[in-house]
C-alpha cells in the first residue's frame, strides 16, 4: 500500500456560541498515522473532545465554540493500511434495517423488481452498475433532506445520494450495507467523498457507483447507517454557517488503476 496524504480546512462563522461535532479525522483503525488537528478562533485555540464510535469513527466535539470565525485544520499521512473491517453481531441487524436516508422499506419492492433472483457478488455488482448508469452525478441537484427514494425518482444527485441508493437497494434484499465517508485521492472535483460498503461472505466490500476516483487508495473517515451518522460537521446548538471548505487527498507515486468491476475492501 502506498503512502496516502489527506487534509481538510473548514471555516465556520459562529454567530451565537455553538455546540459542534466534526468528523474529519481518519478512522482509529489505521495503525500508522501522522496527523495534526487544530481548532481556533483568531489566535485562540479551541478545545475539542475526541469521541470514538464502535465503528472506529473519531468525532471531535466542541461544546461551546465562541462567536467568530472558527478555523478547522486537519492534515494526515497514512503510511500503513488498516486491518479489514470486521462485522459485529449487531451490524447484521443495524445495517439491514431502514434508516433516515436509506429508506429501504420504501424501496424493497423496487429492489425485488430490479434485482430479482440475484445474491452475493452478482447482487452487489448489479446494484452498483444500475446506480452508475441510471443516476447522473449532478452537483446542486439534490437537497440535504433527500433520501434514497428521492434519488431513485430524480435520477440525479451527488456521491452521497448514489451511495444512499446503493445501500437502500441492498438492504431491501437483506444484505447488510452502510455508508462510509472517505478521503479519495484522484477525486475530481476534490471534496469529502461518500461510498457504500456491503457485507458478504465474511468481508465488507467497497462499492462506489460514481466511479469518480479509484477505490484502492481511499481512506476511511467515518462509518454509519447513512449521512446522518457520517456528516463532516453537525451543529447541535447555536448559530453557524460554513463559509469555506477545502479538501485534498493524494498518494506518493501514481494512482492505481481501478477497473470498477473487481471487488475491493477499504483498508
Amino acid at each position: 500500500m502506498t503512502v496516502r496524504h489527506a487534509s481538510s480546512h473548514l471555516e465556520v462563522e459562529v454567530s451565537a456560541p455553538a455546540h459542534l461535532v466534526f468528523s474529519v479525522a481518519v478512522s482509529s483503525d489505521y495503525p500508522d498515522v501522522a496527523e495534526e488537528l487544530t481548532f481556533r478562533v483568531g489566535d485562540r485555540e479551541v478545545e475539542a473532545e475526541e469521541l470514538i464510535a464502535p465503528s472506529g469513527s473519531r468525532l471531535h466535539r466542541i461544546r461551546e465554540a465562541p462567536v467568530g470565525t472558527l478555523h478547522v485544520d486537519y492534515r494526515a499521512t497514512v503510511a500503513s493500511p488498516s486491518p479489514e473491517a470486521e462485522i459485529q453481531g449487531i451490524d447484521e441487524i443495524l445495517y439491514t434495517r431502514p434508516s433516515r436516508y436509506c429508506d429501504s422499506d420504501r424501496l424493497a419492492n423496487l429492489s425485488h423488481t430490479h434485482f430479482a433472483g440475484l445474491t452475493g457478488y452478482e447482487l452487489m455488482s448489479a446494484v452498483t452498475q444500475w446506480v452508475r448508469t441510471k443516476v447522473t452525478y449532478r452537483p446542486g441537484s439534490s437537497r440535504v433532506v433527500d433520501g434514497a427514494l428521492e434519488t431513485y425518482l430524480s435520477r440525479a444527485g451527488v456521491c452521497r445520494d448514489s451511495a444512499h441508493l446503493v445501500v437502500a437497494f441492498l438492504r431491501g434484499l437483506n444484505m447488510p450495507a452502510r455508508l462510509v465517508s472517505v478521503y479519495a485521492p484522484g477525486l475530481r472535483p476534490m471534496d469529502f467523498h461518500a461510498v457504500a460498503e456491503a457485507y458478504h461472505d465474511g468481508r465488507w466490500y467497497l462499492l462506489d457507483a460514481t466511479g469518480l476516483a479509484p477505490r484502492q487508495p481511499m481512506v476511511r473517515i467515518c462509518t454509519g447507517r447513512d449521512a446522518a451518522d457520517t456528516a463532516f460537521m453537525t451543529t447541535l446548538g447555536g448559530r453557524t454557517r460554513l463559509t469555506r471548505l477545502a479538501v485534498d487527498a493524494s498518494v506518493d507515486g501514481d494512482l492505481p488503476y481501478d477497473d470498477r468491476f473487481s471487488f475491493v475492501t477499504l483498508t
